[in-house]
């Protein structure tokens, strides 16, 4: 039987037709593919056009099988559209691919639910590690990664019990040090906004009340929604603020899209910032340097959590010592005008 026949069957050409067409066995075509410092330049070249010729593409499910390896892992974002994750979808991507592993990437929505339901389909493509965003899961999710028996990191937040090995920063005192920066910088009346409001924004808030608290201030200056962050959200709840609280001289906003929208609806009230109204954001993200005023707010490391998730994972995937299950990366308060 032709391998032209055989593809028309199949619809895929397989590996037996490129070793057919060069002449040499499935073997030495999977070495040339797999390990080609163990074959000839010649020879490698040869089954190389042959492959181009014939739009030959590897079954990585079969090598997986053959191995007990597929060269992929697993990558959980919450949201496609926040650029929080884009720097650390980066750094995930460029350590993994330089070590030949594929990243399969799956969109959560902020749900654990469907998290779960990622983490369930992935395991069955025999992913050989997980990378998840955050230490929220189901019970469920966390009992199927322990018997998957293969490496998790857990990430841009640091987990009390995780899984494998938690990367990030905390969250919390992230929070305590940009209020603490307010309260420093004089202000009393400091009110919190938030949206979406995953597990990261509440530590956030939390964070916040801690150093209220510790002020002796209060803490009721406070509004929070579940709606999506954006711009729009930011200049609604910087509106509500001031309606509520004509007396407010700060507000902590927790990401840079809020305290952005908050500064536009800012101008357009003709509130002075920050003479009239200390605003700070967080993340720094690429819009908070060019506000104006410009943004004070909380950098914090995103690609680099991507790079140092990536490389805790290959530690455990190389089977090698990991020293520290929690790995502080650190944030940095970033004074600008807004505050």
């Amino acid at each position: 039987m032709s391998s032209q026949r055989r593809r028309k069957g199949s619809g895929r050409v397989t590996l037996a037709d490129i070793a057919a067409k060069v002449g040499v066995s499935k073997i030495t075509v999977s070495r040339a593919i797999r390990t080609p410092d163990k074959v000839s330049e010649s020879l490698r070249l040869k089954i190389q056009r042959c492959i181009d010729e014939q739009g030959y593409i590897p079954n990585r499910a079969a090598g997986a099988l053959a191995s007990s390896h597929s060269q992929t892992i697993a990558l959980l974002v919450p949201s496609f559209s926040n650029t929080v994750f884009t720097e650390v979808v980066k750094g995930v991507d460029e350590v993994m691919l330089s070590e030949g592993y594929q990243v399969l990437i799956g969109h959560s929505g902020y749900s654990t639910l469907e998290e779960e339901r990622l983490i369930e389909t992935f395991l069955q493509y025999a992913v050989d590690g997980v990378i998840l965003s955050g230490s929220q899961h189901t019970e469920r999710a966390r009992r199927m990664l322990t018997q998957a028996n293969i490496p998790v990191v857990e990430m841009m937040e640091l987990a009390d019990n995780p899984l494998g090995v938690s990367v990030g920063f905390d969250q919390v005192q992230a929070g305590k040090a940009v209020t603490e920066y307010l309260i420093g910088k004089g202000h009393k009346t400091i009110g919190f906004a938030g949206a979406r409001m995953d597990h990261r924004a509440q530590q956030r808030l939390r964070g916040w009340r801690e150093a209220m608290w510790q002020a002796g201030l209060s803490d009721d200056l406070l509004i929070t929604s579940q709606a999506p962050s954006s711009y729009a959200m930011g200049a609604n709840l910087l509106a509500e603020f001031v309606q509520r609280w004509p007396d407010l001289d700060a507000l902590f906003l927790c990401n840079d899209d809020l305290a952005a929208g908050a500064l536009f609806e800012c101008q357009r009230r003709n509130i002075r910032v920050p003479h009239d109204l200390a605003v700070i954001g967080f993340n720094d993200l690429p819009i908070a340097a060019s506000t104006a005023p410009s943004l004070t707010t909380v950098a914090t490391p995103r690609y680099e959590v991507g790079v140092r998730s990536a490389k805790e994972l290959l530690r455990m995937l190389n089977e090698e010592e990991v020293s520290e299950s929690r790995i502080d990366l650190g944030f940095e308060v970033k004074a600008r005008e807004s505050a």
